[in-house]
């Protein structure tokens, strides 16, 4: 193969790892197996792992090398970003089922966060995302009546491949800021049934999603839980 650069080498693996041909656990090729495969110098395959590891998708173990990491969940910046650039928000590899769709009053946490009094019925869309076959995690997505109102094919049970997207679309107002609160909690029944976790007690991780459109509305309010094998990301500019 001729030679390629680190960012070639590190697409390749990546994908590779997205559409669950490495899995997690598995053993990364070592540096001489990179270099031969790719025709580069130590340099650059060393790079590439670099980048692998600075996204999270593997980590050095020792007596073995380098190995795949556990399931990724991506967080809202990174999929609105994907939307932006391929007009989905699930990266090569992924799925989204849609679990349920229905109208539910709003409990206090996702009240607080609309600004409504509890008990106030909102939407609300169930799906699973999994990566090459194998959930990640688990959402709850809360919308308001007014992004119903313009969105009506939240209500159907069908993947709209980027629901806040359409909604801020329709709106024609554009989402500006996301805060994201995390906690651990024991799954639900529902939950470990719906993320394949079989043991008595799983602690998850919770992420609670408020989404603001520009106009100060908030378009989204989503409950994620993912399991502890699943890792969230984040990656923050520190550049002032």
């Amino acid at each position: 193969m001729a030679s390629v650069g680190y960012a070639e080498i590190a697409a390749h693996y990546r994908k590779q790892i997205q559409d669950g041909v490495l899995k997690p656990g598995d053993t990364m090729p070592s540096m001489r197996q990179v270099c031969e495969k790719f025709g580069v110098a130590q340099t650059t395959a060393n790079r590439a792992f670099r980048q692998l590891k600075a996204e999270g998708l593997t980590l050095p173990k020792a007596g073995v090398g380098t190995i795949v990491a556990g399931a990724l969940s991506n967080n809202i910046a990174q999929r609105v970003a994907l939307h932006a650039n391929t007009g989905k928000a699930l990266s090569a590899g992924e799925s989204s089922k849609i679990l349920e769709t229905g109208t539910v009053g709003a409990d206090e946490l996702v009240a607080s966060r609309l600004d409504v009094t509890p008990g106030t019925p909102v939407h609300v869309r169930r799906r699973v995302v999994s990566r090459g076959g194998v959930p990640v995690h688990m959402s709850s997505s809360y919308y308001p009546a007014y992004v119903i109102a313009v969105t009506p094919e939240l209500t159907q049970l069908v993947s709209t491949g980027g629901s806040r997207e359409l909604a801020a679309e329709r709106l024609g107002v554009p989402q500006e800021r996301v805060l994201e609160e995390v906690t651990s909690r024991h799954a639900t029944e529902a939950e470990k049934e719906a993320l394949g976790l079989s043991a008595d007690k799983v602690v998850v991780t919770q992420v609670v999603r408020t989404v603001y459109l520009a106009d100060g509305r908030v378009v989204e309010v989503a409950v994620k839980v993912a399991g502890g094998t699943t890792i969230l990301r984040w990656t923050s500019d520190l550049r002032s």
